[in-house]
């Protein structure tokens, strides 16, 4: 069952409505536990999990901050029992400019770049968010974390959207994997010629990098 974290501290106009409404869904059994901690005695605790504000709400993998109503951290306790949760995490920091924050958490969990190929091709994936996954990939370029999902980005080149198939070529690329050469020749023959142009573009990528 899920645990649920929360930091609050005096003075704070929203941590009491949180805590209450908290309160009400491990009562309901939406929640298996909630532990709670006023960061102005425990401030060492406060520095291991980075809380800088409050109220603090840790849900499963989602860190979230300020005022939320019982709707929000409802759908925040599914997600975070739902495989596709995490895209919806990805989408709300990517979408708020908190693209550090999304760095770190691959860094320290590598295993989640799996859920960016999905992202690319869901067109619910908002602009903003899209934009901040061409930053990770950039920032990650030829790193093992990016070559780990090369078979799942080369699903992608058969996507019926040119924009996620012209995408998923330019982070072939950044790739630097040989395994994606073939399915990258495949492009050459696209009847855009953007996407030609892009897998032209990977294929030079890797084959400097190699």
């Amino acid at each position: 069952m899920l645990s649920v974290i929360l930091f609050i501290a005096p003075g704070c106009p929203h941590c009491s409505a949180v805590l209450q409404t908290l309160s009400e869904l491990i009562k309901a059994g939406d929640i298996a536990q909630l532990e709670i901690t006023n960061m102005a005695i425990m401030p060492e605790k406060a520095q291991q999990y980075a809380v800088r504000s409050v109220p603090w709400i840790k849900i499963g993998p989602f860190e979230l901050s300020g005022a939320h109503s019982k709707g929000e951290l409802q759908q925040w306790i599914q997600r975070a029992q739902s495989e596709t949760g995490m895209q919806h995490y990805f989408n709300e920091l990517l979408s708020t400019g908190k693209l550090d924050k999304v760095t770190r958490l691959l860094k320290k969990e590598p295993e989640l770049f799996r859920h960016l190929p999905d992202m690319l091709s869901n067109k619910e994936t908002p602009l903003g968010a899209k934009i901040g996954i061409g930053a990770i990939f950039e920032e990650f370029q030829g790193q093992e974390a990016i070559q780990a999902i090369v078979p799942l980005l080369i699903g992608l080149l058969s996507n019926s959207q040119a924009s996620v198939r012209n995408d998923a070529s330019y982070y072939l690329g950044l790739s630097e994997s040989p395994e994606a050469i073939d399915a990258l020749k495949s492009l050459l023959n696209d009847p855009q010629e953007e996407i030609r142009e892009s897998a032209r573009d990977a294929l030079e990528i890797i084959a400097l990098a190699n």
